[in-house]
């Protein structure tokens, strides 16, 4: 039994507005990260699946979300190496906290 495509985009675009909500409305630096991973992995499910029902044969779409998975944990090692940085010096990881460090 095949699932359609119509299938897999809905649940892409589910994960990806569930991530632009909960970057705008959270406050702490961990659920926006978490939000930003979430908005990746809705785009990598949209790369395999476009490449298995445009070109069943070929696998660059599946290449393109490995290498996009890769490129995710090195930004979220890089973040979370910021986010300790900034816990050690204004001992919260709030937004508004943070505000004061722009200047």
């Amino acid at each position: 039994m095949m699932i359609n495509i119509e299938c897999y985009l809905v649940v892409s675009t589910i994960m990806m507005f569930a991530g632009i909500y909960g970057f705008f409305t959270r406050h702490n630096m961990l659920a926006m990260l978490i939000s930003v991973e979430l908005m990746l992995n809705a785009t990598d499910i949209n790369f395999a699946v476009f490449n298995r029902f445009l070109f069943p044969a070929m696998k660059e779409g599946y290449f393109f979300s490995l290498f996009s998975i890769a490129i995710s944990a090195a930004e979220t090692a890089i973040a979370i190496a910021i986010m300790i940085n900034i816990y050690r010096n204004v001992r919260s990881i709030q937004t508004k906290d943070i505000e004061d460090m722009k200047w």
